[in-house]
């Protein structure tokens, strides 16, 4: 399994020194506590780490600096115990180049009434710190997440997970490598684009191989390397024989596991994450990598086809936010438009993510017209059932733009014998018109990436962080 670092996040504390010691004693304590139980609580896929309190502008700016440089530390989330001035924090804020999350939230849940009094006033009043603190922030256009609500509640531990993993997805952007065999598929457009910008933006490196580069790894692998996968692949999935004698259909599968440990050794010695293909290139291969594919997608690898970095990229990344789960590179295939059931039919020519698998995929070998090499083996199954949100990235000549269309996928309905492929259905918010109007009218792409782990509220935090305009339709 493709993996990351460990990272964790810090937890600052504002106040101020006007309260006297005694006060800024109780905070701590108040402090310790809550990142205990948050860290207790199960809910947050990251530990939080408590820093020194926020009392002067030195020691914000200190743990600012040291945020940016310390890279297990994938961002900030602050609360305002007390009244922080905020002109304390305009350095520091400034400085800092990571995820930041204001946590409007208050040590007790309820006003003691019959207790309350000066003394508690000053002492808790977030109310009033937030606010404070909440304009340095829109001043400074900080792109900050703000989570209201009591902080042992689950809903509000929620909010804070989901924005721990954009922000770690926000980290590793800056990590993403990827390693495109051959160019873009001759004459499609909206799979181009500026890859300066990219890496500029997005911290995105795109680099370009000839298939022969890949073409030497593959044929490298040892035959009883291959044999040893295939031993695997019995473990793992259905094997559907269809009209193929064994012995035959087992050499075609066999293509597939030598292509799949060449291009994840061709991979790993360049440090690469993502990667993307083209038919139209394919000098040297026995087959257009498939199953291979399939399964290095599952490993966490980002994918897309014909060329297209951008989609494997963002593959890439929201597979890092998804934590790998439920989440793939797809392309629009065929509408249903019968009334009442109208749909979209997503697949690819053979690279559909198994971790949108509803059930036990089958190996299949099925001819392909496009690329004009042996029939290709591939892993067929149905896609799960659940609301989604679809991504694409396409770039307008002066900016990219990020199109989020909010979906509800379900189960096919009717069996179908004679597709090689796996396949995916849903239907795009807020319905099927308006839906894919939207989509054609704003741009997006017909190759997408799909996750059922994600909400289109996250996607959007990752765009406003790295300053990408975004149209989402729901």
């Amino acid at each position: 399994m493709l993996t990351i670092d460990q990272k964790e996040f810090w937890f600052v504390v504002g106040s101020q020194h006007l309260y006297g010691e005694e006060a800024l004693q109780e905070v701590r304590a108040h402090a310790e506590e809550m990142v205990k139980s948050l860290n207790d609580s199960g809910t947050l896929p990251y530990p939080i780490k408590l820093q020194e309190l926020a009392v002067t502008p030195d020691t914000i700016t200190k743990i600012m600096k040291e945020v940016n440089y310390r890279d297990e530390v994938a961002g900030v989330i602050t609360w305002m115990h007390t009244f922080s001035p905020a002109k304390m924090w305009i350095r520091g804020t400034k400085l800092l180049q990571k995820p930041l999350l204001h946590l409007a939230t208050q040590y007790n849940e309820s006003i003691p009434w019959q207790t309350i009094d000066m003394d508690f006033m000053n002492l808790n009043q977030a109310a009033h710190g937030d606010r404070e603190y909440g304009f340095i922030n829109a001043r400074l256009k900080k792109q900050n997440k703000v989570v209201i609500g009591y902080w042992k509640r689950s809903e509000v531990q929620k909010q804070i997970a989901e924005w721990m993993d954009v922000a770690v997805a926000f980290n590793e952007s800056f990590n993403i490598k990827v390693a495109r065999f051959g160019d873009n598929m001759r004459n499609v457009a909206v799979t181009e684009g500026d890859k300066v910008e990219a890496q500029i933006q997005f911290g995105w490196v795109v680099d370009y191989y000839g298939i022969g580069d890949l073409v030497q790894y593959v044929d490298a692998v040892k035959e009883e390397e291959i044999d040893a996968l295939f031993e695997e692949y019995k473990e793992v999935y259905d094997f559907d024989y269809g009209d193929y004698a064994q012995d035959k259909w087992e050499a075609h599968v066999k293509v597939q596991a030598r292509q799949e440990i060449g291009i994840r050794r061709f991979l790993e010695a360049g440090n690469y994450n993502a990667f993307s293909s083209n038919f139209e290139d394919l000098y040297g291969m026995q087959q257009l990598p498939g199953l291979a594919v399939q399964r290095l997608m599952a490993e966490g690898y980002g994918f897309a086809g014909e060329g297209d970095w951008k989609t494997a990229a963002i593959d890439r990344l929201m597979k890092v936010m998804a934590r790998n789960e439920n989440t793939g590179f797809m392309e629009d295939y065929t509408y249903e438009m019968a009334a009442g059931q109208e749909a979209i039919l997503q697949s690819h020519m053979m690279e559909v993510d198994p971790s949108l698998a509803n059930n036990k995929p089958k190996i299949v070998v099925s001819p392909l017209s496009m690329g004009d090499r042996e029939d290709p083996a591939r892993l067929v199954f149905d896609g799960k059932a659940g609301a989604g949100v679809v991504v694409s990235m396409a770039d307008f000549g002066t900016h990219y733009k990020l199109l989020i269309n909010e979906v509800d996928l379900f189960e096919p309905t009717e069996a179908a014998p004679k597709l090689p492929v796996a396949r995916v259905m849903w239907k795009p918010k807020p319905d099927f018109h308006e839906g894919i109007k939207s989509w054609i009218e704003t741009g997006g792409g017909h190759h997408t990436v799909v996750s059922l782990n994600l909400t289109s509220d996250q996607i959007e935090t990752w765009a406003k962080l790295v300053d990408l305009e975004y149209v989402t339709i729901k």
